[in-house]
């Protein structure tokens, strides 16, 4: 096997998105994704059987384009890496299960990757092999400034961190090591960011996905119309950096859905129209601004100099606006990568792949088992 320039092929089905990338080393040879949104479309939200469905339809077209886009076959790759978890049970299954078969197939060794961790390790890939920055391909933003230096492996820089904010996780990550080494900061206690974005975009009749709908709306509101809460904000939850109170990093977005429920009741109450606009946008500010004010707080006292942005959350043009603004001024150089690598996609699963097999770490084998609740500290089963 070669490992210094891995040719590694990843598998993504954590939940609607069929992906199938693969790179060589660091530079991304093809993203290939299929998605199975519009079919959870009438029901408001993902169902998991009809993922796992779509999944297993998607599957084998979707490997067959990745492999002719990147002009390469199964004979040629090194290694296969393959999401398995956190996720949904079932996706989980049909890609975990596809990733066992073609390795058994093709005798070329599995690794099991964490979801999480490769929407961090995606920032390390190039296009056309030229290490443009220290994040690789990675799109600059705010601080950020494009590097000189020239190497022929990125690596991430020192003091990094990472911000995920999807539809069903809202981390912030300390990253000493890609592959062994990776610290949970503060998550979310209840609802993800992206899932509150859905649950109220179903209160305001703007359908699903509610992320897109809601960012579009917001433009045309008053974000100051509204005061929405900023959950987990409070002194007890907050304490101080000598004495963190319990929740200090943490996010809590339950009972800002809760305050945007009871404010749509009281307009229809009164017999007024409810200002769909106004409420959408101060909703979106209420999230974005305690998400980007935590996690700046966490950079500052943790010691954090170099974010990356990731998500498919991160598509959302205030959270990005606002994440630059906060970062740049506390000094914090921010990278958010491309959109199609922001999402979910089998490149970043290939993308960590890679690094694993670069630093000699053991294979999977084939007897690990999906995991649903995977730990973002497992790096690889």
């Amino acid at each position: 096997m070669n490992r210094t320039q891995p040719l590694v092929l990843g598998i993504e089905s954590s939940c609607d998105e069929t992906g199938v990338g693969i790179v060589r080393g660091t530079t991304l040879l093809t993203n290939t994704v299929s998605s199975s949104m519009d079919e959870h479309v009438r029901f408001g939200g993902v169902i998991p059987e009809i993922a796992s469905r779509a999944h297993l339809d998607a599957f084998v077209p979707t490997l067959e384009e990745a492999l002719a886009e990147a002009d390469v076959t199964l004979a040629d790759i090194d290694a296969i890496a393959v999401t398995s978890g956190p996720g949904l049970a079932g996706a989980l299954m049909v890609g975990v299960c596809a990733a066992k078969a073609l390795a058994v197939a093709t005798g070329k060794p599995l690794y099991a990757i964490n979801h999480l961790v490769a929407h961090v390790g995606v920032g390390l890939l190039q296009q056309g092999g030229g290490a443009e920055n220290p994040l690789g391909n990675a799109t600059p933003v705010g601080a950020l400034q494009q590097t000189t230096q020239q190497t022929a492996q990125p690596t991430l820089p020192e003091n990094m961190g990472a911000l995920l904010v999807s539809g069903g996780h809202t981390e912030i990550l300390r990253i000493r090591s890609i592959t062994d080494d990776v610290e949970l900061l503060g998550s979310t206690i209840d609802d993800a960011a992206g899932e509150a974005y859905d649950k109220v975009a179903r209160l305001l009749g703007l359908g699903y996905p509610g992320g897109p709908a809601i960012d579009k709306l917001a433009r045309t509101g008053n974000a100051k119309a509204i005061r929405f809460p900023r959950g987990l904000t409070q002194p007890k939850y907050m304490g101080t950096a000598e004495e963190p109170g319990p929740h200090r990093y943490d996010w809590s977005f339950s009972g800002l859905k809760t305050a945007v429920a009871r404010c749509v009741e009281q307009f229809e109450a009164r017999g007024e129209e409810v200002p769909v606009a106004d409420i959408a946008a101060a909703f979106q500010e209420a999230v974005v601004d305690v998400i980007t004010a935590k996690a700046v707080l966490a950079c500052r006292e943790k010691g954090i100099t170099e974010v990356l942005l990731g998500g498919g959350v991160a598509a959302n043009s205030r959270l990005r606006q606002l994440t630059e603004q906060r970062c740049s001024a506390a000094g914090i150089r921010l990278t958010v990568p491309p959109l199609p690598l922001c999402t979910d996609n089998g490149a970043m699963v290939a993308a960590l792949g890679a690094q694993l097999v670069m630093a000699g770490v053991k294979p999977s084998g084939i007897g690990f088992a999906p995991d649903s609740s995977m730990p973002v500290t497992t790096v690889s089963a």
